[in-house]
């Protein structure tokens, strides 16, 4: 029997218990499940075990037996997600094929509904650390592994991703880049010096694996992302001399190939895979202009293509009427939902980030919340790799930009006990106190 199958096996059957007592565990569990995907990297009976169900499942009956308050977020981030997910149900009802929409509709609900649920059952500082290490960790592995490849092949074999959202090159590329900073804020939070050490390892494995992947648009998420990073540091001249001398070591170990595809972006004409994306969003336009729900989650075959897909023009190598995925999160929703869709999902992210600029605002200088300004300033990062890398994949509804959102929400909501209990205190003693100048009597009497 394969010992990958039987450890998987082990730790999910074991977790599940507990899980019926605190449902936050059962949103670490399926977190894990689905970001790392640990059982696609066994070979037998655990392959295509239903494993990721099994812990959504447990933990929503968790809701019902756990010790542990569950309450969502009164926010408008999450407002505007339940507004999306919403949408996304009526713009699956009035799709050009609805049967085959929803299916897709079926696993993205899956995911959005454990991202209500880890809203609702994430309270204590202890349970957002855990879930930023099994976030962090768990990408952070295809990281290693993809920059140890990487160093072993030379640079000359390409990294893929292990499947799902993340299987292509590009995808596990940008995934692996916006797991960096939280890398990056567990080193700068954690005590133990070779933990620390060891993030710093990971981090660098993971750069080289990025690199690795010989991915566009991973390529522009990372220089966008190394100069938020260089304005976040306090040591400006030191981080930017340090970033680049790696990135010309690292860039100089590649092979030729990724200089040639990295010179592709300005050249995209001459692609015949960049063109070919720019007809895949003008097809999602103009379904957009035309249906004000969208084509829905099945929009890419032959009938909405022969529809919707640009005229055939000299101007352009690629074939407008070769069907392609949007490559693109903004004109993936555009093209499914509509307009009021892609307002809807920029909304969230805006939102997001407004979380955590007001997060690093309320706790910038006060060392008893130091963690929550390192947090909410790497997850910042995290979405500028998104919002940039994701305008050239199809990501729109991969889970961890959400578990970002739900870190910084449930975080917010954190803050928001401690600085009351802090402030209750001082109102009580205020309202005890004697008013300068008052008289007193006898007995303390006024």
């Amino acid at each position: 029997m394969p010992i990958r199958d039987v450890l998987v096996t082990a730790i999910v059957v074991g977790v599940l218990p507990f899980v019926l007592r605190h449902a936050w565990m059962g949103v670490m569990l399926w977190t894990w499940l689905s970001v790392m995907n640990p059982h696609r990297l066994s070979w037998g009976f655990a392959y295509s075990a239903p494993f990721a169900a099994i812990a959504a499942g447990t933990t929503l009956i968790a809701l019902f037996t756990t010790r542990d308050p569950v309450r969502l977020p009164s926010s408008g981030t999450v407002k505007v997600l339940i507004a999306f997910i919403v949408w996304m149900c009526i713009t699956t009802a009035f799709a050009v094929f609805p049967g085959s929409s929803f299916e897709q509709l079926e696993k993205v609900i899956k995911i959005q509904l454990m991202t209500l649920v880890a809203l609702a059952v994430l309270h204590e500082k202890k349970h957002i650390q855990v879930f930023v290490w099994v976030n962090a960790l768990s990408l952070a592995f295809f990281g290693i592994k993809g920059g140890l490849y990487t160093i072993r092949t030379g640079g000359g074999g390409m990294v893929w991703g292990p499947g799902g959202f993340i299987q292509g090159n590009n995808e596990v590329g940008l995934a692996i880049l916006m797991t960096i900073p939280l890398l990056y804020y567990l080193r700068l939070t954690t005590e133990h010096v070779w933990v620390r050490r060891g993030l710093v390892v990971a981090m660098l494995l993971s750069a080289v694996a990025v690199l690795g992947t010989q991915s566009r648009g991973a390529f522009l998420a990372i220089a966008v992302m190394s100069f938020v990073l260089w304005l976040r540091s306090p040591k400006k001249l030191l981080f930017g001399t340090g970033a680049v001398v790696a990135a010309i070591a690292m860039i100089s170990f590649m092979p030729w190939s990724l200089e040639e595809r990295i010179r592709s972006i300005t050249e995209y004409e001459e692609d015949s895979s960049a063109v070919g994306r720019l007809n895949a969003w003008e097809t999602a336009f103009n379904v957009a202009n035309d249906r004000f729900t969208g084509a829905g989650f099945d929009m890419y075959n032959t009938t909405t293509w022969a529809m919707y897909a640009p005229i055939p023009a000299e101007r352009r190598a690629s074939d407008p009427s070769i069907i392609r995925a949007a490559h693109s999160i903004y004109f993936q929703v555009l093209g499914e939902h509509g307009w009021v869709g892609l307002i809807l999902f920029v909304t969230i992210w805006l939102l997001t980030w407004r979380e955590a600029s007001r997060l690093r605002r309320r706790t910038r200088g006060d060392p008893r919340f130091e963690w929550v300004f390192h947090l909410a300033g790497m997850c910042q990062v995290s979405l500028v790799g998104f919002a940039v890398g994701g305008a050239f994949l199809s990501l729109a509804y991969f889970d961890f930009p959400y578990n970002l959102l739900i870190m910084m929400v449930v975080t917010q909501r954190w803050l928001n006990l401690q600085l009351d209990k802090r402030a209750a205190p001082a109102e009580a003693d205020t309202a005890g106190a004697t008013p300068p100048g008052s008289p007193q009597l006898a007995g303390g009497l006024k």
